[in-house]
């Protein structure tokens, strides 16, 4: 059974192999924002979110093309009601 100094040195031995570790994490990241910053990273990952959302948006509506028809089609009847009333109704005759 190990003495309480051999416990010792083996625990300083971890800290320290553990701390060599985090330092290596952080000189790692210290390097990698210097080359390309926090900003300009945000950038990138939003605009491949944009990408990717805009791909699924082109695949959704690729599969449900009479559904986007009918919500055309529904939009412009919408907006050219009053010309389609008026000439239903016969208000555009007096």
């Amino acid at each position: 059974m190990s003495g309480p100094s051999e416990r010792l040195a083996e625990d300083r031995h971890l800290r320290d192999a553990a701390r060599a570790l985090l330092q290596a994490d952080v000189e790692n990241l210290r390097a990698d924002l210097a080359q390309k910053g926090v900003g300009k990273r945000a950038l990138g990952r939003a605009g491949e979110s944009a990408a990717a959302l805009g791909e699924e948006a082109i695949d959704v509506l690729a599969s449900n093309k009479g559904i986007v028809a009918g919500v055309i089609a529904a939009l412009a009847l919408w907006f050219a009601r009053e010309p389609i009333l008026d000439a239903l109704l016969g208000k555009g005759d007096e």
